[in-house]
């Protein structure tokens, strides 16, 4: 009886361990927030490859819109954000300034958006027998005299610009810029309708030679593989930006986490905060993605080796050495 007692007394502080070890494990798992764009899912693999060799982390990944996600990183089912487009979150600086968020340092500041053209368009290329068709054009204002260069194969007579996809805030700004330059009375302005079809309508035009007029952005793997140039604008005013009058701003991507996670995980917070990147540094991996058809992960490795300098930058010195052994 004594001998069945100790046994079940055993089995019971043995499910017990148990318990604690599966906890622990859990407290051990970092979740990054995944709202569905490449860059962010490529800087998300590098913070989790660092996490695993560096601070010996599990880690996660939860995907879902911008909305989803970031409300999950407030509430704690997320705990790190690592491109947090701080312009496209109406309640962001408010949740920082409340303490509901933390901002830990910013991934990078330096990227663009705005209307591109190939730069065979402007220069030519002699090496593709590409002849230039726009010399001139600079501006966006300049496109006036283009139009039959970016013609609209669905009706001739009027060029075609291809526009930022519907339900994003960029769309309007890009059609209200099209009306203030008086380019709709030459242009029909597209909606390519997904991020993958504006792409694809890029990626056709530049491999044929052809001339194209599209909106875009950087970083993307995009900008980062073709030699694509934006066309300058009037200088970026707050009030006028709205109203398409002037040039996109930089915007601001941080790396932000849930401030519970950042109590519990001073070390990796500590990591987290020197996180920084650039559009060009992201872009050029998004480019390797593309070219060699790599996963995330592959990427954040290529990257680390390519870029070793970084390690030294972001993590003590015993941390970049478990980092560089694990890759």
């Amino acid at each position: 009886m004594k001998q069945r007692l100790y046994r079940m007394m055993t089995i019971g502080l043995a499910a017990f361990m148990l318990c604690g070890i599966t906890a622990q494990a859990s407290a051990s798992t970092i979740i990054f927030g995944d709202a569905g764009w490449d860059s962010m899912k490529f800087h998300n693999a590098v913070a989790m490859l660092i996490a695993q060799k560096a601070y010996g982390y599990d880690t996660e990944e939860i995907s879902g819109s911008t909305a989803i996600t970031y409300n999950a990183l407030v509430k704690g089912d997320i705990h790190v954000y690592m491109e947090t487009w701080t312009d496209s979150i109406a309640p962001y600086q408010e949740d920082v300034a409340a303490g509901r968020v933390i901002e830990l340092g910013i991934n990078y500041d330096d990227n663009i958006q705005g209307l591109y053209v190939p730069r065979y368009v402007i220069e030519g290329d002699p090496a593709r027998g590409i002849e230039p068709t726009a010399p001139e054009l600079r501006t966006v204002e300049d496109l006036k005299h283009y139009s039959q260069v970016f013609s609209d194969p669905e009706e001739p007579g009027k060029g075609l610009i291809y526009g930022a996809i519907s339900g994003w805030q960029i769309d309007e700004v890009m059609r209200r810029k099209v009306a203030h330059y008086g380019l709709d009375e030459m242009y029909n302005y597209m909606d390519p309708g997904s991020d993958p079809a504006l792409a694809a309508a890029i990626v056709g035009a530049y491999e044929k030679g052809e001339p194209i007029v599209a909106y875009y952005w950087e970083p993307a793997w995009i900008t980062g593989k073709y030699d694509l140039v934006l066309l300058e604008d009037a200088p970026y005013e707050p009030e006028l930006y709205l109203l398409g009058q002037c040039e996109c701003p930089s915007i601001r991507l941080t790396v932000a986490a849930n401030p519970d996670f950042y109590q519990e995980n001073p070390e990796f917070s500590e990591f987290l905060s020197k996180y920084q990147t650039s559009s060009q540094l992201t872009s050029e991996a998004l480019a390797f993605i593309s070219d060699n058809d790599a996963s995330y992960e592959d990427a954040a490795r290529w990257f680390l080796k390519e870029h070793d300098e970084l390690l030294d930058a972001w993590l003590p010195q015993d941390k970049a050495g478990l980092v560089r052994q694990g890759l």
